[in-house]
């Protein structure tokens, strides 16, 4: 372990420890970066556009393609929380949301229908998990995948705070019977208008919060993926990976988070077949203190990190893996059946979690929504 993950895996403990025993106060920055940050962050906001409309309205039942009509079992339920990025705010169609790639990606795998419950909010902090919460756990999900934290760092959440929020939301779904698949905290330094100083104290701050989220949410009962900087380096060449705005991903970006998440959504149901069964390359992984595999997976995008053993005093065990990824299914297979999403709402589909993907009114002026 290098000295800078080592550094990292101390502060995710300390932010860790201190939301698990109530410590909201404890923040990233001392107040000479913070007060760089806010400047800095102003002039990325300027230069960052902001994308009209609400995200499209995806929900719905998917992979009747894959499955037999015979079939009596009631769809597999997947539920999506967090922010725009899980909402899909960028795209122009529902297919190409995270939401709809990962069911109809899952219905590939399992050969079973899967229905999907999006109740994401552009906008959305951990503080909104809880209001999610209560539109989400009506729909009895089987697995749900949260994407949260980039505005936790732009608009300067107490980082004890926000791991706390996300934890709770994890352990309420765990308790609920649903398996948890998070995409942690992305790396902002990444993002194109956000330039030094602020793009080195925004990596900073992502990472340290994806490691810290990593930690409150595998002692949960949940799985992280590290959405990291998997998007930077594609982004630094091909800027049609960028939504108009510059600063939400585009379809193509969405399917490259996607297909990260894809194998430990299959995974945390069971569906992901085992190596010595596979009979082919082992996917790569280690056994690590959770704080040790908590910071090696914010540095390395793609990352899984799920429990691997019991506590033992302040420690738990991990298990930090790269999983391969496979391709998702696209065109009519990548829809939902039956009516479309417009029609969905028209018919009288789940209007609570359609509202629930408006635009909220922002309570910071000038604030960036993701």
């Amino acid at each position: 372990m290098t000295g800078s993950q080592a550094s990292r895996a101390r502060v995710a403990r300390r932010i860790a420890t201190a939301a698990a025993y109530g410590g909201g106060g404890l923040g990233l920055l001392g107040a000479g970066l913070a007060g760089v940050l806010l400047t800095e962050s102003r002039m990325a906001i300027r230069a960052i556009g902001i994308l009209d409309g609400d995200p499209p309205y995806a929900d719905g039942v998917y992979g009747e393609a894959f499955t037999d009509p015979a079939d009596p079992r009631e769809p597999l339920v997947l539920a999506f929380l967090g922010d725009s990025t899980a909402a899909g705010l960028g795209v122009q169609r529902a297919q190409e949301t995270p939401g709809a790639l990962l069911a109809s990606g899952l219905a590939s795998i399992a050969e079973r229908r899967v229905r999907l419950a999006n109740v994401a909010r552009s906008g959305a902090r951990s503080s909104d998990l809880a209001r999610q919460l209560e539109l989400a756990l009506p729909q009895r999900p089987d697995v749900a995948v949260v994407m949260i934290g980039a505005n936790d760092v732009t608009r300067h959440a107490p980082a004890a705070r926000s791991v706390r929020e996300l934890g709770e939301a994890v352990g309420a779904l765990v308790s609920a019977g649903c398996r948890v698949v998070v995409g942690t905290c992305p790396d902002l330094g990444t993002i194109k208008p956000v330039r030094p100083p602020l793009r080195w104290v925004a990596r900073r701050l992502s990472r340290q919060l994806a490691a810290a989220q990593t930690i409150a949410v595998v002692e949960a009962g949940g799985r992280t993926v590290s959405l990291g900087s998997l998007l930077g380096p594609e982004f630094a060449s091909r800027p049609e990976l960028f939504a108009a705005d510059r600063y939400h991903p585009s379809a193509q970006g969405y399917a490259t988070a996607s297909m990260a998440l894809l194998p430990s959504l299959c995974a945390a149901l069971g569906l992901w077949p085992q190596e010595s069964a596979a009979g082919g390359p082992v996917e790569p992984q280690a056994v690590l203190p959770v704080a040790v595999a908590a910071a090696a997976a914010a540095g390395r995008s793609g990352t899984e990190v799920t429990a691997a053993g019991p506590a033992n005093g302040t420690w738990r065990w991990a298990t930090l893996k790269q999983r391969f990824r496979l391709a998702l299914p696209h065109g009519a297979d990548a829809e939902p059946a039956g009516a479309g999403a417009a029609e969905l709402a028209e018919e009288g589909g789940p209007r609570a979690i359609t509202s629930a993907n408006s635009h909220p009114e922002s309570d910071d002026a000038g604030a960036t929504k993701r």
